[in-house]
């Protein structure tokens, strides 16, 4: 009996199952002659007996998890590859010349082979992301690559066609079979289209959300004083339910809206109006665009396509430097990484207490400790885990001990090896794509979804603006393009600045940052730029704001920023005090704000504020609540696009 799925396994794919390492030294020892004694069974079973004695056998089921070696590994070994290449060095010279047959599918894979295969378990907890629905981005297996299923949780690929004994994931445990089953269905649902992008399951949304946005409406209303804790222990019921639901953005929505209303109670300085405003509107939004019928599909609008927390095998991850930050009385620190073989860049958040009579700066945060290993290590580096969880907002949590170890190791070249929808050389094509994406109340809520690297060509104009305390620069990318590089003076990072301008000095090959429209222009703001001389991340570095910056002249006044800016101010306004309290002065106000909105031309957005006032003035809650709600997503709307 041939075993046509040993024959089938390719270098790659046996370093995907285990590691290029292992892959290596077993070609090395059986191109030095250490060459296994086969002996294959009826049934296709090889069991192969090396020189030094060790024993390993291929049971003709289960793939390379199923074998079992005498040597001192647990489940991954030298000897198990050795194996695999010297079965397919005795039946090389045997290869069949024929016409090659047509490549088998995961669409061909039955519900019976995967519940016996992975169990009932892994079946139940697909279907109700199936439920839930979710997307995939298929790729088709061809002579030359396999078939690749990427889940919005992580990826899969089936090595070996038509055989789930070798099938690999960055996900592990029952998180990983559970992928296994919802990619199989992917590729099922796609088989008849051929298409390369399918959203799977699920169906209209926008009535489950109806508690939520009841009790939004509630906190409109009345305003933050009276998000009582009657009221918020009702939202935070409402959010859990929603995660059971796996509605995972919205109750996302629902736990920052409990996040700025124990903010504002506690009289903590975090407490951000416009930010309380903005999350009252996402949720009508969200459940208005899950019950209209457009191009994003219901799981990335309600994050149904998301797992709660997904386990990682052995990950490696990319650096792209630190963001220092101030919330309330704590100074926080949020990491960047990416993941090159999912592309995704993920997060790493921690915060800690401000000592007093003290300050806690971002270069004193380089060295403290986060999973063992040193917060600018970590920045600045590759990140390699062998344990580490990712939750469905990309953020990631780093395991530590002996157990699951984590290290770092230097940069290198990595950032090159970075995927083209994370390694942007074409600030054009960027542009496109982001004036493509939806809005970013309905996106996915991910943190740091827009987080880019750019490669550099050219700096021009740079320099610091003491008026806006910002220090600004034009870069323009290799293949086309342009950006300007905006960085804020903060105090808890007071070296960024200085550290920016001598990186531009040494000449900066690449930056990682957000990347956004702004004013009709690219903006990116950095987390770290690499130089020939290596990376800085900027909040890290050293520094007292005693650098001498060169100045540049203020940016203009932009009078469409501004009506957009008090646009905002009105509707947050109105929000934290409770649309029931707005008095004459509000109504005034809103009515002030229609005509400068319509004096600058958007007319679309005043039109919003005239009906708003009219609805201020009437005892209808529901037409107040609809009349600001259409007024505050327009105006968010047209804020993000401008």
């Amino acid at each position: 009996m041939i075993r046509d799925d040993l024959l089938a396994l390719t270098h790659d794919s046996l370093a995907a199952l285990t590691n290029r390492g292992l892959v290596k030294r077993a070609a090395k020892d059986l191109d030095a002659g250490t060459v296994p004694e086969l002996d294959v069974a009826a049934d296709g079973a090889v069991h192969a007996v090396f020189p030094d004695g060790t024993e390993t056998a291929l049971p003709a089921e289960g793939g390379l998890e199923a074998a079992v070696c005498s040597c001192s590994a647990a489940t991954k070994c030298r000897h198990r590859v050795g194996v695999v290449l010297a079965y397919q060095q005795r039946h090389r010279e045997n290869e069949d010349t024929a016409e090659p047959e047509a490549i088998p599918t995961p669409a061909e894979v039955t519900d019976e082979e995967l519940r016996e295969a992975f169990g009932s378990h892994a079946l139940a907890a697909a279907e109700k992301a199936r439920r839930a629905g979710y997307t995939a981005r298929l790729t088709w297996p061809g002579p030359d690559r396999p078939a690749v299923a990427e889940l919005p949780s992580c990826t899969v690929s089936f090595l070996v066609p038509g055989r789930l004994g070798y099938v690999h994931s960055d996900a592990a445990g029952p998180a990983r079979d559970a992928a296994i089953v919802q990619a199989v269905w992917a590729f099922r649902a796609a088989e008849n289209t051929a298409t390369t992008l399918i959203s799977v399951g699920g169906g209209a949304g926008g009535e489950t959300l109806a508690e939520a946005t009841a009790l939004a409406d509630r906190v409109l209303l009345g305003g933050v004083e009276s998000a009582d804790g009657v009221l918020t222990a009702a939202l935070a019921r409402e959010a859990d339910a929603l995660t059971k639901r796996r509605m995972h953005w919205p109750a996302d929505t629902v736990r920052d809206l409990i996040d700025q209303v124990r903010r504002y109670h506690d009289r903590s300085a975090s407490y951000d109006p416009q930010r309380f405003a903005a999350l009252l509107a996402e949720l009508p939004a969200r459940a208005r665009a899950a019950r209209t019928p457009s191009g994003t599909p219901n799981s990335q609008i309600l994050g149904g396509d998301e797992a709660a927390q997904t386990p990682l095998k052995l990950v490696r991850l990319i650096g792209l430097g630190c963001r220092i930050g101030t919330d309330g009385e704590r100074r926080t620190a949020e990491l960047f990484l990416a993941d090159p073989e999912t592309g995704m860049v993920l997060t790493v958040a921690r915060d800690w207490e401000i000592p007093a009579e003290r300050t806690l700066t971002g270069h004193e945060v380089a060295e403290r400790r986060l999973a063992g290993c040193r917060i600018g290590a970590l920045a600045a580096g590759q990140v390699v885990s062998e344990a580490a969880a990712r939750t469905a907002a990309r953020s990631l949590r780093l395991g530590a001990g002996r157990l699951a170890k984590t290290q770092v190791l230097p940069l290198g070249r990595s950032w090159s090896e970075l995927p083209p929808s994370l390694h942007i050389t074409d600030l054009d094509a960027a542009r496109e794509r982001l004036d493509a994406m939806p809005p970013s109340m309905i996106r996915p809520r991910v943190a740091a979804e827009l987080v880019r690297v750019i490669a550099v060509d050219r700096i021009a104009t740079a320099g610091y603006d003491p008026a806006a305390q910002t220090f600004e620069a034009v870069l323009t990318a290799p293949d086309g393009g342009s950006a300007r590089l905006r960085a804020a003076h903060r105090a808890a990072a007071p070296g960024a600045l200085g550290a920016i301008e001598a990186a531009l000095r040494q000449g900066t090959r690449a930056i990682a940052g957000t990347l956004r429209r702004h004013r009709g222009e690219l903006v990116v703001e950095p987390t770290a730029l690499l130089t020939g001389e290596g990376m800085i991340v900027p909040d890290l570095a050293p520094g007292d704001d005693s650098a001498a910056l060169d100045a540049v002249h203020a940016a203009e006044r932009d009078p469409l920023a501004e009506a957009v800016e008090d646009a905002l101010d009105v509707c947050a306004d109105l929000a934290h005090r409770g649309l029931r309290q707005a008095r004459e002065p509000s109504r005034r106000r809103v009515e002030t704000t229609a005509a400068t909105l319509h004096a600058v031309g958007f007319r679309s957005a005043a039109s919003t504020f005239v009906q708003l006032s009219k609805a201020l003035s009437a005892d209808d809650d529901a037409a107040r609540t609809a009349a600001w709600t259409e007024a505050a997503i327009r105006t968010l709307v047209t804020a993000e696009l401008h």
